[in-house]
């Protein structure tokens, strides 16, 4: 199965377009020594070929990431085609859904996500441009397996199990009114365990999760592969970097670091490989020489960049 990170950075890209933080403003004096970044985003093959693709997510950086990537680029035998068949989301963030728009062009694909998801994006008729007839929107359920389809129905090599993660409702959706968790349900924040049905090897997507339960704990102890919420280093990160008023935890993120932050989570999970996604531009892992970077690849993790490519 392959892999491809479109995207590595959180919402507003690295650097973001109106911060000057300290990690900020590296990336732009000095790219080599902070590397630019797109808003989070993976592709998978979907049927064993590298023809066929699903996007994990639709950046609002879609089309500067389809043109980084020629294995997204049109068939050159046809005057119009793609090699994406669908999409699948994982919430409603704008940094998830925004993208959608750029694949609006009379193209056939399919779009997956739970009914709290359409019901958003059917509430927002911005997204009307993603025209019914040749874009079919399917509610995928938790905890029950499903596979992409091509665009013309036809089968794939892929199942995919969406299950609820800790998370937050989207914000443009939160209601004060609910209480502490702003109405958030457990059909607004999921992960994915994508698995070859060729070859039966599986890894974890999880780009948004505000806490390491112990069912989730269980769920991705042993994996071969986990890609992980890497937004913030430090809880208070935004606030001390005087760029923001919220903590991670009250965005729906837990921090890398700390005693309940991922690097701890993971310690004793025996997981193969572990690739950090969504990645904040405030967050001083994203400098490549930084301590926080040496820390993190020290208790085994990656950071993604755009254009990583893997295969399992």
């Amino acid at each position: 199965m392959d892999i491809i990170v479109l995207g590595a950075a959180a919402g507003g890209g690295f650097p973001q377009w109106n911060c000057n933080c300290s990690v900020c403003a590296m990336a732009r004096q000095f790219p080599d020594k902070a590397v630019p970044r797109t808003q989070s985003s993976l592709a998978i093959n979907i049927d064993g070929t590298g023809q066929k693709w699903v996007l994990l997510n639709a950046s609002p950086d879609l089309r500067q990431q389809i043109n980084e990537n020629r294995q997204l680029w049109p068939d050159t035998t046809s005057s119009r085609g793609t090699g994406i068949a669908g999409t699948i989301l994982t919430n409603g963030d704008v940094d998830h859904i925004c993208g959608l728009v750029n694949l609006r062009e009379s193209q056939k694909l399919n779009l997956y996500a739970t009914q709290r998801i359409l019901t958003a994006l059917s509430n927002n008729t911005v997204f009307d441009v993603l025209n019914p007839k040749f874009v079919e929107r399917h509610k995928i359920m938790l905890d029950e397996a499903f596979m992409p389809l091509d665009p013309d129905g036809g089968e794939t090599n892929i199942s995919i199990l969406p299950f609820a993660v800790p998370g937050k409702v989207a914000l443009y959706l939160e209601d004060e009114k609910s209480g502490d968790n702003f109405g958030s349900r457990p059909e607004d924040t999921i992960g994915l365990e994508i698995r070859s049905l060729s070859t039966n090897r599986k890894f974890f997507y999880v780009p948004g999760c505000a806490a390491m339960t112990p069912d989730l704990a269980n769920r991705l102890r042993d994996a071969e592969l986990v890609f992980f919420d890497g937004t913030l280093w430090r809880d208070e990160e935004m606030i001390d970097a005087g760029v923001g008023i919220k903590t991670g935890k009250r965005m729906g993120h837990m921090s890398m670091s700390g005693s309940e932050g991922s690097l701890a989570a993971f310690a004793n999970l025996n997981i193969k490989r572990k690739i950090f996604v969504h990645i904040n531009n405030t967050n001083p892992v994203l400098i490549e020489n930084s301590d926080e970077r040496r820390e993190a690849e020290t208790a085994g993790w990656e950071i993604s960049f755009d254009g990583m490519e893997i295969k399992i």
